[in-house]
């Protein structure tokens, strides 16, 4: 086998014209690298011999990979993904330990009375107060993601006044209130963001997403905290440390 699997030739051998037209833009992306500005769509379609909506369906998928990148009326070859490793690490660790500057702009902090299904996911009874902390998550000043927190008000009686939300939650939790976040599940699905959610991280609401639900523990084996995070599938990859059973 060569390139990725056979290099997405199908086993008759008839390679769609799109596809053709994709593998000789990724062989440009490489020459022009990161940054580098893409010729106009009227020029790459001279140059490759091809329709316009032919063109248009591989920049298509290369902008969906993460591939290229649109900026202002323009698109130029995009840089590697983050890659955020699956543990108990924070975002803002996963961020730093590639050399970027993380942060979190607030978009809503507020609180609301615990239904039963989410008071037993973070040990709180039905009704009692919940913490709900709203965060666009950001790499080098550049939207990726939003996050979502859910903490019962007993935990962080003053989480509004002594936190501060462009910060990592679990360092608040751990040096201020002497909570570890002991252990966690968490599930990864894809999705396509909301209308609202494509708006607040700055992504066209066909722009597939990876979606983090987390429920998580204390070191006491206590329900802590649920967290929706949902990062964006062109500028995120995940990684884990794997171990053979047994």
């Amino acid at each position: 086998m060569s390139g990725p699997v056979r290099s997405g030739v199908p086993e008759h051998g008839r390679l769609p014209k799109y596809y053709a037209v994709k593998a000789q833009l990724s062989e440009l992306l490489d020459e022009l690298g990161e940054g580098g500005l893409l010729p106009t769509e009227r020029d790459l379609a001279v140059r490759y011999g091809v329709a316009r909506e032919t063109l248009r369906q591989a920049l298509r998928e290369l902008l969906l990979e993460g591939r290229l990148r649109r900026r202002g009326r323009g698109t130029v070859v995009a840089g590697s993904k983050l890659e955020q490793p699956l543990s108990l690490a924070s975002y803002t660790e996963g961020v730093r330990r590639q050399g970027l500057s993380p942060g979190r702009r607030l978009v809503a902090l507020d609180r609301f009375p615990a239904d039963a299904d989410l008071g037993a996911r973070i040990g709180a009874a039905a009704g009692d107060p919940v913490w709900h902390m709203e965060r666009v998550l950001t790499a080098d000043d550049e939207r990726v993601g939003l996050e979502s927190t859910y903490l019962p008000v007993a935990r962080a009686p003053r989480l509004d006044e002594e936190f501060d939300p462009d910060s990592s939650f679990y360092s608040y939790l751990q040096e201020r209130l002497g909570i570890i976040v002991g252990g966690a599940t968490e599930r990864i699905e894809t999705v396509l963001a909301t209308p609202r959610e494509a708006l607040l991280i700055g992504t066209p609401p066909a722009l597939p997403m990876l979606l983090l639900q987390r429920t998580s523990r204390d070191q006491h084996g206590e329900p802590l905290e649920r967290a929706r995070l949902l990062y964006r599938g062109d500028r995120f990859s995940f990684t884990a440390e794997l171990a053979p059973q047994g």
